[in-house]
Formats: C-alpha cells, structure tokens, sequence
C-alpha cells in the first residue's frame, strides 16, 4: 500500500503541475532550481520596473520639450515685434508703446510657461529641477534626465523693452538658449530610449532563461504521466491479484 500512496501522492503533484504549467512550484520540485528562479524573477521584475520609469521619464521629457516650443514661438514673436519697433522712419513713440504692451504679454506668457509646466507636481524649467535621477533596474543604473531654466531671467530678457536703447541679440541669444535646451533634452530621450531597449532585451532574456527552469514540458509530461499511470494500474493489479490468492489459500485452509 505504501507504494500505491506515494504513486498517488506523485500523481496529485503531477496534476497540480499541469493546472499551473510549471514544473518548479515549491523547493520539493528542486530546491537548486526554485533557488535560481527567485533570483531571475527578481531581476526580470526590476528590470521592469526599470522600464516603466525610462517610459515615466520620457514623458516628463516630452512635456518640458512641448514647453519649451511654447516659449520659441513667444521668442520670434518678440522677435518679429522688435524688428517692427526698430523701424524708426516708420513707427512712433506711441507704436512702440504699443508694441511693449504685447511683448509684455508675451513676456507674461514665457514666465507662465516656466513656472507652471509640470510632471507629476515637479515643475520642470524654473531650474528647480535640472537633475533628475531616474533607477533604469534594480542593479543601481540610473540616468540622469531634467530641462535647463528657462525663465525669463535665464534667458537674459525680463528687462526687454523696445520704449528704448534695445539690441534684439537679447532675443536671439534666448532663442539659442531655448534651442540648445530642447537639443540637451532630445538627447537625453536617445539615451534613455537606447536604455530601454537594453532593459527589454536583457529581461526577455531573463525571462526565457526562467522559463527553461520552470516551464513545464507539456508532451514530456504527458508521457511520464502516462507512464506513471500504467504503472499505478500494474501495481493495483498485482495487489488485487496477491489478496485473491490469499483469500484462495485461506479458502482451501478451511475447506
């Protein structure tokens, strides 16, 4: 009987493997095996998570980049206004007054921008937040990802006015500096990009490693299983088969 119990205590195991497709469901399926599998599923999650801060950071990124073209397209409107007020044979004091209230606006638009361009309540261009540090896995990598300041005193133009002596290299100087800004900041979604597919190529791997471990070869099992049961019905019948010869012997014992 102890036989027939450990076949059928086999057997129950062997079903549960079935149901849940894994061979190595607890450290009596192989303590070596299920020792190595924590480890890679560990590693397979941080680099997930990984993954899922890269994606966070680019979107910061994207945001502050759309910010940030908000506030070129303010500069060459300022831009454009200050090339009309220069204009001397042609415009008035009083044009150039008017002129100032709109690159007042302007200017107004290019503090807002700065000030309220957020991610996730981190405001992103007052220079509050140039560094960033972003966990690419659970080994410690990690980048360093964030906008340049582009307020208007960054840029070198809270005191533009055109009512005056003024020199539109003022806004051009701004305009470089919001475009070197957007550059560092696309350069910053290349590296996290090329870290992203690292991370996703070096997990599948990961994780195809843990499927080797604990996957369960289904055709394989089928057979063993297979095997197993032919074996169980053998020794059930060689059981019934010995109780029938001694239940005869104790028949003719009596007879």
């Amino acid at each position: 009987m102890n036989g027939i119990s450990s076949i059928n205590s086999n057997s129950y195991r062997d079903y549960g493997n079935f149901a849940s497709g894994k061979r190595i469901q607890s450290g009596a399926d192989g303590a070596a095996e299920l020792s190595i599998i924590q480890k890679e599923e560990a590693q397979e999650r941080s680099y997930k998570a990984g993954e899922n801060n890269i994606g966070s950071a680019k979107d910061m990124l994207n945001v502050a980049d759309g910010a940030m073209s908000g506030i070129a397209d303010y500069l060459q409107r300022i831009r454009e206004l200050g090339v009309q007020a220069s204009n001397t044979a042609v415009v008035t004091d009083s044009d150039r007054a008017n002129i100032q209230k709109e690159i007042e606006q302007l200017k107004q638009g290019i503090s807002d921008i700065a000030s309220q361009t957020t991610y996730n309540t981190k405001t992103l261009l007052d220079g509050s937040n140039e560094e960033l540090r972003i966990a690419t896995d659970g080994n410690g990598n990690n980048l360093s990802v964030g906008a340049k300041d582009t307020t208007l005193e960054a840029l070198g133009i809270a005191d533009f006015d055109v009512t005056g002596d003024f020199d539109l290299k003022a806004i051009d100087d701004a305009l470089a500096k919001v475009s070197s800004n957007r550059s560092s900041v696309g350069a910053q979604s290349n590296a996290l990009e090329y870290s992203y597919r690292y991370s996703v190529n070096t997990r599948q791997n990961v994780t195809a490693s843990k499927s080797r471990l604990e996957d369960l070869d289904i055709p394989e099992a089928i057979s063993e299983q297979k095997k197993k049961e032919t074996l169980q019905e053998y020794a059930l019948f060689m059981q019934k088969k010995k109780q029938d010869e001694e239940a005869n012997s104790m028949f003719r014992m009596f007879a």
